[in-house]
């Protein structure tokens, strides 16, 4: 059977595309839900103070840490299993409602004392990274697996990051609202937040599974024996360009600090947690339209010399807006936005790069092990918010931000040098790995 040909019992290509799309929709509903919240959550509902929320970010950044290298595992362990299902999807049935009950609970801390709650935190966050790294890695991997051709995956790695662009938008916007809707009066509340959670994770993990039932792997993916750690190690550690991406975007994590401390920043800017709408709004729009628009502009340019451009052009940005001020908001809008181009032309070329280095260490290999090697995608991501939690988290506890503080001007500055020197800085050193990437795409 050849891989891609619509049958009577195989999806066709489409159908499989727009199937992979709506999981990734529902999927990163659940995922900006955690990394947007969790901190203003915990600092504004929770009572968590600012000596706590240094121990909650050292958390974060360890379990992240820890998650990250448990992917590599995670894809070895796919790469190892045969099921009449595949070796990716079954994976994908499993994980949907334990991630769905383990986000919830992250958002139900309990009104104990402090030292307990961060126990309770602390664990449930450590459980809650197993279960997405259960979830993220076969997702990605499916996308290799059920599309050979690198211009067809191009354009579903593009509409899963910008639709993954669309379900933040709705987690920035909604999430906010839906929680003041479910606390039973004007003001928000703990329950009210845990109740949102809840809800909005059994719609997203349900969508997900929508990447079990519709998509199929790629039959080549199954066709080779029972393959040895040895090898699957060895076409990781060979695969320099694939290795030069990991590189890069971990330097890179400064792209994630807007979304990991956005919603405190305009707290203690502009004492409104609301105004986080506008800011969420104008990244969001950043990444949907570099999300659509870069498979285009791949078709002209190299992946190395878009992510090397968007790299420094963000780096640039960020700068600006740090000179320009947050004294009015609306420039800040502005910056924001973007830099959510910047941020859309790096997600999307990530993907695509490390889709290719993954073909091209098949063509140079025979051996095509989707799991562990699409697991460095979830790994480096981790990696990167793990990072910018940790560096947004400590100029937090430096600037002696909590819920009943009185903001000073100090305060201020402190918190606005996170969300846009360090990004700039970070930008700018990323782009050295990726200027030495060297893998032609097949179809240029």
């Amino acid at each position: 059977m050849s891989a891609g040909r619509p049958t009577a019992s195989v999806p066709s290509q489409r159908a499989q595309a727009v199937a992979i799309v709506v999981a990734g929709f529902g999927q990163n509903v659940v995922l900006t839900t955690v990394t947007t919240f969790v901190l203003a959550y915990l600092i504004q509902y929770a009572g968590i103070s600012s000596a706590g929320i240094a121990v909650v970010t050292a958390i974060i950044t360890v379990a992240k840490i820890v998650d990250a290298f448990t992917d590599p595992v995670m894809g070895v362990i796919i790469d190892l299993t045969r099921t009449r299902w595949g070796k990716l999807r079954p994976y994908i049935l499993f994980s949907a409602a334990p991630v769905a009950a383990l986000t919830t609970l992250i958002f139900a801390v309990p009104d104990v004392d402090e030292p307990l709650q961060l126990v309770y935190f602390g664990i449930v966050y450590l459980l809650w990274g197993f279960a997405y790294t259960v979830c993220d890695v076969p997702f990605w991997g499916l996308i290799g697996s059920a599309f050979p051709d690198p211009a067809r995956r191009t354009r579903v790695i593009g509409n899963v990051r910008a639709f993954g662009a669309i379900s933040l938008g709705l987690a920035t916007l909604g999430m906010p609202w839906l929680a003041r809707a479910l606390s039973g009066g004007g003001e928000a509340t703990g329950t009210g937040w845990t109740l949102a959670v809840l809800v909005t994770s059994v719609v997203g993990m349900g969508l997900y599974l929508l990447a079990f039932v519709v998509p199929r792997e790629r039959p080549s993916a199954l066709a080779h024996g029972r393959l040895t750690l040895r090898e699957l190690a060895g076409t990781l550690i060979r695969n320099t360009p694939l290795l030069l991406v990991l590189l890069g975007s971990v330097l890179g994590f400064g792209r994630y600090v807007v979304q990991a401390g956005g919603a405190v920043f305009v707290v203690v800017a502009y004492g409104d947690e609301g105004l986080f709408t506008l800011i969420g709004a104008a990244i969001i729009a950043g990444l949907v339209l570099a999300s659509f628009g870069t498979p285009l502009l791949l078709r002209r340019f190299s992946g190395r010399a878009l992510v090397v451009g968007s790299s420094l052009a963000g780096a640039v940005l960020y700068v600006a807006m740090y000179l320009v001020g947050f004294a009015s908001i609306l420039p800040i809008v502005v910056f924001i936005f973007l830099t959510g181009l910047t941020l859309g032309v790096f997600l999307v070329v990530q993907a695509t790069m490390i889709a290719d280095a993954v073909d091209d260490a098949e063509r140079r290999t025979g051996i095509r092990n989707d799991g562990i090697s699409f697991a460095t995608l979830t790994f480096v991501s981790k990696i990167m918010s793990a990072l910018a939690v940790l560096v947004f988290g400590l100029f937090v506890a430096a600037a002696g931000y909590q819920a009943d503080a009185m903001v000073t001007p100090e305060m201020q500055n402190t918190v606005f040098v996170a969300i846009t020197l360090v990004p700039a800085a970070s930008c700018l050193i990323s782009a050295v790995p990726f200027a030495f990437y060297r893998i032609d795409r097949p179809d240029t």
